[in-house]
């Protein structure tokens, strides 16, 4: 089953105070109320309870963050949303698929649906930080919806899933098998790079497109939180055994923020 409070809707780079609005309306329908906004381009939203209606307070409730990574931090899951069906190195899933990988994952902890901006949608670098992607099934004379009808495709299919019966309905992993947290898997993601720059594994000129796909492989494997941090404390002492400098970043490795746990 998919609870909504274990549910959150993040809208990454939005800028209309009118889909906005919209969404809130449509997470008021199917009873979704967690919401991020990611890097917002825009912080005039005044607008948007014209059209959130009785959808005031997902609006009140709502949450900023200042990039995708923050705003994933406390998931353990993230799928996102693109109409771009030939992604390099990724198959995506169609939106049935994908509620039922939520609806999955769900039970080892907060697992996130990203929506990427009007303009442009989310770049392939944006969805590198979701596990998974989907794509809804369009006419080729308009592949691209708008932001928030997609928004209501997508939450309609969340609904029903979360309305199956009780028997088809695997129980909640105990705490101690809760998923790791993006925000843990992402802090060890910047101590692997610090250890295989130093290595010399990894391109210094352009080592992130190996490190995003060794993160989703470490989400695919749907770590705990405590291995999650088992392997963080790892890589930091094979940091300093390597004459790293004792927890800062090391040579050629700037750090991109760390998590609670880092």
């Amino acid at each position: 089953m998919l609870t909504a409070g274990n549910m959150t809707v993040i809208l990454h780079q939005t800028r209309s105070p009118e889909n906005l609005g919209s969404v809130a309306r449509v997470m008021a329908n199917f009873g979704f109320s967690r919401l991020i906004l990611s890097d917002p381009r825009t912080y005039a939203f005044r607008g948007a309870e014209r059209l959130a209606v009785k959808g005031d307070a997902v609006l009140e409730a709502m949450a900023v963050a200042q990039s995708l990574p923050e705003a994933l931090k406390d998931c353990v899951y993230a799928v996102g949303t693109t109409s771009r069906t030939q992604i390099e190195g990724r198959t995506a899933l169609t939106p049935e698929e994908a509620v039922a990988r939520l609806a999955e994952q769900s039970r080892r902890g907060r697992v996130a649906l990203v929506l990427g901006g009007e303009q442009r949608g989310l770049s392939n670098e944006e969805l590198a930080f979701c596990t998974d992607l989907l794509v809804i099934p369009t006419s080729e004379v308009q592949p691209s919806m708008n932001l928030a009808q997609a928004a209501a495709v997508l939450l309609y299919l969340c609904s029903r899933e979360g309305r199956k019966p009780a028997e088809e309905v695997a129980p909640p992993l105990a705490p101690e098998q809760q998923g790791a947290r993006m925000g843990t898997v992402r802090a060890l993601g910047d101590r692997m790079r610090q250890v295989m720059l130093e290595a010399q594994f990894l391109n210094p000129q352009a080592p992130d497109h190996i490190l995003r796909e060794l993160e989703r492989s470490l989400l695919r494997a749907e770590l705990t939180q405590r291995e999650a941090e088992l392997w963080l404390t790892a890589f930091k002492h094979l940091g300093r055994a390597m004459g790293g400098s004792k927890g800062t970043p090391g040579k050629g490795a700037p750090s991109r923020g760390t998590d609670p746990n880092g």
